[in-house]
């Protein structure tokens, strides 16, 4: 058994340790915890108990437990059902899709489907495109959303039915790109991958390019309308991820528009709706995502929220037969229990940290953090954490833009968090003496308080 070399900080150490925290962080806003990653050993706390909006420092929570009770070979499936007779190309029925959360399904998935439905001599379809998304319950938007990030990617509906637009995993939600075109004239808009049901209403301007960009683009809350607005000065271009706002119709819309490109026609009279499917439906196709192992890395650096809530809600399916918030976290907490970690006075409402209703605090997540490198998942959980400095956006992830000094090289690999006035990280660090340590950081109270939290921790890093 390899030997852990007790280390301990001395007064001086403590001491500066005490000023960085007072004096950049702020006494009363921030909570730290150092820890030595051999052996566990708190070697410093500053209100280490004290509890905090982890932002999305709960993802480390919430993927853990993921990987541990969905384990590294999990995959989600995604269901194809028709209900009916095929006469003549015809068929006298319903198609179905069944949903169990699925955050990888594409447009080459759904493209996928539409080709099974033909290779049954389907060509047309009498009846109507139902989903069956009643594998998770409870409202599809996220507790503690508020008007604003409900249009966002961030704040996106949780359906067992949805789709990603990209690699990146952003389910329920689409990209809307908009480019300048002559001035006075409206610019010119493309939706990847589809408008998928959804309207738009383009009232924007191109305007001289030595004018200010006020351009906007957002979804109408609890709508299906999607409004560009404002000025965008020639020349330029503009990205943005908008939320669905019914990702199982919305998904399903984009299917009957891929059915239709394979040559399977519909009826008029065709409709898109929500159901359950019948017991006498024959299943033609299930299709299964990549494994969990796969997708994690996606997951933890690029900080993917909806990614989260999915888990959350597929162990509480599994563990208790309830696809629910509540059911999820009791499998959340009990993969804490499992770990000792005390966490009788935190708060869980989620779980990818959106909630400004979640406390837990920074000797538990460092606590947390030292006992995971004992699981047989604990290199993929590695692997996952943002790299600091790295540009590489699958390495760096949201530390990609952040500890970019060359000394800091390969020296901290951390989860970050951000709500309002909430800055969070929480990882491993190599200190200056070469030294490795867990520790972290939850700071609140501050509008903009990324600056100080690095500032902080160079600091740090240079007294260990």
């Amino acid at each position: 058994m390899e030997e852990v070399r007790e280390i301990a900080l001395n007064e001086n150490t403590i001491a500066t340790l005490d000023t960085i925290v007072e004096t950049v962080l702020g006494s009363d806003k921030a909570t730290v915890t150092l820890r030595d990653r051999a052996s566990g050993e708190i070697l410093y706390s500053y209100r280490g108990e004290h509890l905090m909006r982890p932002a999305s420092n709960m993802k480390i929570i919430t993927g853990a437990a993921a990987l541990s009770e969905l384990g590294l070979d999990f995959r989600f499936k995604t269901e194809l059902y028709m209900d009916g007779q095929i006469e003549d190309g015809t068929l006298y029925g319903d198609v179905y899709i069944k949903g169990y959360g699925d955050p990888t399904i594409n447009e080459a998935t759904l493209k996928l489907f539409a080709q099974k439905l033909s290779e049954q001599g389907i060509q047309k379809i009498t009846g109507m495109i139902i989903g069956d998304d009643t594998y998770f319950t409870g409202d599809t938007l996220p507790p503690g959303v508020d008007e604003e990030g409900e249009t966002h990617y961030y704040g996106a509906r949780i359906s067992p039915i949805t789709m990603s637009p990209n690699d990146d995993f952003d389910a329920s939600t689409i990209i809307v790109e908009v480019t300048a075109r002559n001035i006075g004239e409206q610019p010119d808009y493309v939706v990847i991958p589809h408008l998928s049901g959804m309207q738009i209403f383009n009232e924007a301007l191109t305007v001289v390019n030595d004018k200010e960009n006020t351009l906007e683009i957002r979804r109408i809350n609890n709508t299906d309308q999607i409004k560009i607005t404002g000025e965008i000065p020639e020349g330029e271009t503009a990205k943005v991820w908008v939320s669905l706002q019914d990702p199982t119709k919305n998904t399903l819309q984009f299917f009957k528009v891929l059915c239709e490109q394979v040559g399977i026609d519909f009826s008029e009279e065709c409709m898109i709706a929500s159901g359950v499917i019948p017991q006498q439906a024959e299943r033609i196709y299930t299709h299964e995502s990549q494994t969990l192992e796969k997708m994690f890395s996606i997951f933890m650096k690029l900080s993917n929220n909806s990614m989260a809530d999915i888990f959350v809600k597929t162990m509480g399916k599994l563990q208790h037969g309830e696809g629910d918030y509540m059911h999820g976290l009791q499998v959340v907490q009990a993969y804490l229990e499992k770990h000792e970690n005390d966490f009788t006075a935190w708060q869980f409402v989620d779980g990818s940290g959106l909630s400004h209703g979640i406390r837990i605090h920074s000797n538990g997540i460092s606590q947390l953090l030292f006992k995971l490198q004992k699981e047989p998942y604990f290199p993929q959980f590695f692997a996952s954490l943002p790299v600091a400095g790295n540009t590489d956006r699958l390495i760096g992830g949201t530390l990609k833009d952040r500890f970019l000094e060359p000394e800091l090289q390969n020296r901290i690999f951390a989860k970050t968090g951000y709500i309002h006035e909430v800055n969070t990280l929480s990882g491993y660090v190599t200190g200056e003496s070469g030294h490795d340590y867990i520790f972290s950081i939850m700071l609140e109270g501050r509008e903009e308080g990324i600056p100080f939290l690095d500032s902080g921790l160079k600091e740090m890093i240079a007294c260990l």
